[in-house]
């Protein structure tokens, strides 16, 4: 049994195109997306394309915002965050955010006779962030309680095999913008789009996860055409790169 999973994705239709044709070659039994899906330059194409899969859909914090509005900034780059999260939104239909409101705050299924316990942040919040150098005392508590013997979450944008007490935390990374870079101060987003497969048989389970390419230049013109506030800004988190 083969399990694919999508993160992030952050309305980027061009990536998200590239790593579906990559997936339906690999043919896995399942699929599973782990949120945020919108808040993009084409969130609204993205949900669409997203919701003729089928497969489930959990909550991320920014799925949550663009229907229940996004927080109050408390700093420039929060509001330059704020501005362009009310823009996104204001891109969705009234279907589009009925839709959003069905996504899952957590999903536990079964692959291959593993169990799997699938979020955004951690099982307890959208919000929560757990990287690899999170300490097993913070990740405890972020956890709340719930466990699995393969913990799967999203939302740092950043790949992750690491252990957890006697579990197995997975992060796909992002589709639509995962970060080369992250600090507090600094974001620089890795011109590639990122996914997981999972696969659980006889026994044995592998992690593979993956990293193809997409047009990124297409994408970022789509951003600075659409007339988003901080369209420079936010494609110089790409261009940096260069």
């Amino acid at each position: 049994m083969r399990l694919g999973i999508v993160s992030d994705i952050h309305g980027n239709l061009l990536a998200l195109e590239a790593v579906l044709a990559e997936l339906e070659r690999e043919a896995p039994d399942r699929l599973i997306c782990l949120g945020d899906v919108v808040a993009g330059p084409r969130a609204s194409e993205a949900l669409a394309r997203v919701r003729a899969l089928g497969c489930p859909l959990i909550m991320g914090n920014w799925d949550a915002w663009s229907v229940d509005g996004m927080p109050e900034p408390l700093n420039p780059v929060e509001q330059r965050l704020y501005d362009l999260g009310a823009f996104w939104a204001e891109g969705l239909g009234e279907d589009d955010r009925d839709f959003i409101r069905t996504f899952a705050p957590r999903i536990e299924l079964e692959l291959g006779g593993t169990r799997l316990l699938c979020f955004h942040g951690s099982p307890a919040s959208y919000d929560h962030w757990i990287i690899a150098t999170t300490p097993d005392h913070e990740v405890e508590e972020m956890l709340g309680g719930y466990g699995a013997p393969v913990l799967v979450g999203g939302h740092t944008h950043l790949q992750m095999v690491r252990r957890y007490s006697d579990s197995l935390f997975v992060n796909p990374g992002s589709v639509g913008q995962p970060f080369e870079l992250w600090s507090p101060d600094s974001v620089r987003v890795g011109p590639r789009a990122e996914y997981a497969l999972l696969t659980a048989e006889d026994g044995r389970l592998s992690v593979d996860l993956r990293r193809t390419t997409y047009d990124v230049d297409a994408h970022l013109r789509a951003g600075l055409e659409s007339g988003m506030p901080h369209a420079d800004w936010w494609a110089a988190s790409w261009q940096q790169l260069a």
